[in-house]
């Protein structure tokens, strides 16, 4: 069963909802050394990836590389201090969508993110082959 691009825009833009909230909630309120450092990163790059699904609900092909190569531009960046660059230090939301400390874990979790992106990928792909094959 082949399902319409809308349906897909729909599926994509509730994931990336749910992952918003999810972000901001972590973002406000957990001040911790493991959720808010780690999966906050892993689940950045899952983010970003819905988010570009929803304009584009087939896909693009090495998605899932393009994001991680975006995540770790922006970690990258902020080891130049791209906020105080912009002179957008005093806007806390700036600093917290920009980011103000670079660290290599943080690329490290985008890595893991964007591989559990590809697995899912895989997943579907090996799925939808499958479901081809069974109607034969």
């Amino acid at each position: 069963m082949k399902i319409s691009k809308n349906r897909q825009r729909i599926g994509y833009l509730t994931a990336f909802i749910i992952l918003f909230l999810i972000e901001a909630a972590i973002a406000l309120w957990v001040h911790d050394r493991f959720v808010r450092p780690y999966i906050g990163d892993v689940l950045v790059v899952v983010l970003v990836y819905v988010f570009v699904r929803i304009f584009f609900p087939s896909g693009i092909r090495h998605l899932v590389l393009y994001v991680f190569l975006f995540a770790a531009c922006v970690e990258v960046l902020q080891y130049f201090h791209l906020v105080e660059i912009l002179g957008l230090q005093e806007f806390r939301a700036a600093r917290i969508i920009l980011g103000s400390v670079f660290d290599l874990k943080d690329i490290a979790c985008y890595g893991v993110g964007c591989l559990g992106l590809w697995m899912f990928e895989r997943l579907g792909r090996s799925h939808g082959k499958m479901t081809e094959e069974d109607r034969s």
